[in-house]
């Protein structure tokens, strides 16, 4: 089978592997959509292996994970059951189930594997498309209890969302218990900013979008945003104070990465606000007496979701008409990775996919 394996320094390489079988317990997914998360350009820009070693991945080889072998990317896989090991119960998943696949694997037994947040593992998470082979392939093999139905109504590129970024999206607005009697602003109209507003739009929530990319900023309405804040030209935060008659907004959520919105962020929530940092990096700097002690705000992080969240989500979006499709700009076929992830580093489109 094919497999895309990024080299760092902007460069990939699609690879030939054996087809996988299923051990027990397994199930061999035949792709139909894999999504090109944000965080892969990490892998497409940077020595992959020096990634690994900076994230604390630690005795990789005594878990059976050759370090130097080369890994396939994507971690937001959809397809088909195409193959099962031993051992799995065929009355949950059979041949031929359209799934999505949950992109960690944990030890099965702590306390945060049990309850669905295996990225949480107290021996550490394997990362799909990482340290194991992701979804940019034909087929991939993955513990059953990986799998998560997908709906009918949803097409595969929209579990491939949900799978990762939309997902994200999901999971940062239950930690906030947004609810229709919020106000939310969303900093960073990428694929987990519109998706977050899409979804908190669906909830009845009013959502104000912050972008400094006018190409962002004028797509925003058509996925929920009641208003949408070009930062390049006003000052958000007294933009955000001026639409929400000087209060500020009730949530705020921080998908852009880089101190300032991550600031803008927290000094546009009211008292007792809440916000939750989303994007992977940076830091936050804010006067913790002025800034957060003295309004009673909450910060909060929010690393993607549990298994459990990624159902739920993909059942939101399918019983509320939600259309996810509608966050891809770009549809690939897999023997086009290398000019799709230059269109994608370039960051002059949306979100892409390969189909298959």
């Amino acid at each position: 089978m094919r497999g895309v394996v990024f080299k760092g320094d902007r460069k990939l390489e699609i690879m030939t592997f054996p087809d996988p079988a299923p051990g027990p317990g397994e199930a061999v997914i035949e792709m139909k959509a894999s999504g090109m998360c944000g965080s892969d350009l990490h892998f497409y820009r940077h020595n992959p292996a020096e990634i690994i070693r900076s994230l604390g991945f630690k005795d990789l080889a005594s878990r059976g994970i050759d370090e130097n072998a080369p890994i396939i990317g994507g971690h937001e896989p959809c397809g088909v059951i195409a193959a099962l090991g031993a051992g799995v119960d065929r009355n949950t998943f059979r041949i031929g189930d359209r799934v999505m696949v949950f992109h960690y694997e944990g030890c099965k037994h702590c306390d945060s594997c049990r309850t669905g947040w295996t990225q949480l593992c107290d021996h550490g998470a394997i990362v799909h498309g990482l340290i194991a082979h992701g979804g940019h392939a034909d087929y991939m093999k993955v513990p059953v209890s990986s799998l998560v139905h997908l709906p009918q109504e949803m097409s595969f590129a929209g579990g491939a969302a949900v799978s990762c970024g939309t997902g994200t999206a999901y999971g940062a607005l239950l930690r906030l218990d947004i609810s229709a009697r919020d106000t939310l602003a969303v900093f960073g109209l990428g694929p987990v900013g519109l998706s977050a507003a899409q979804l908190a739009a669906a909830m009845g929530v009013e959502v104000i979008g912050v972008d400094i990319s006018a190409e962002r900023v004028s797509r925003a309405k058509d996925f929920g945003v009641a208003h949408a804040i070009d930062g390049s030209k006003v000052d958000v935060v007294c933009e955000i104070l001026r639409l929400t008659g000087g209060k500020g907004v009730s949530c705020a959520m921080e998908c852009a990465g880089g101190e300032v919105p991550r600031q803008q962020a927290v000094r546009c929530t009211r008292p007792w606000g809440k916000i939750a940092l989303v994007a992977i990096g940076g830091n936050l700097s804010v006067d913790a007496m002025k800034d957060v002690i003295g309004k009673q705000r909450t910060i909060i992080g929010s690393y993607t979701f549990s298994e459990v969240g990624m159902k739920d989500c993909a059942h939101f979006i399918a019983n509320h008409g939600v259309d996810v499709d509608k966050l891809f700009t770009d549809q690939w076929r897999l023997d086009q990775a290398d000019e799709a992830y230059r269109r994608f580093d370039s960051q002059s489109g949306g979100k892409g996919v390969f189909v298959f």
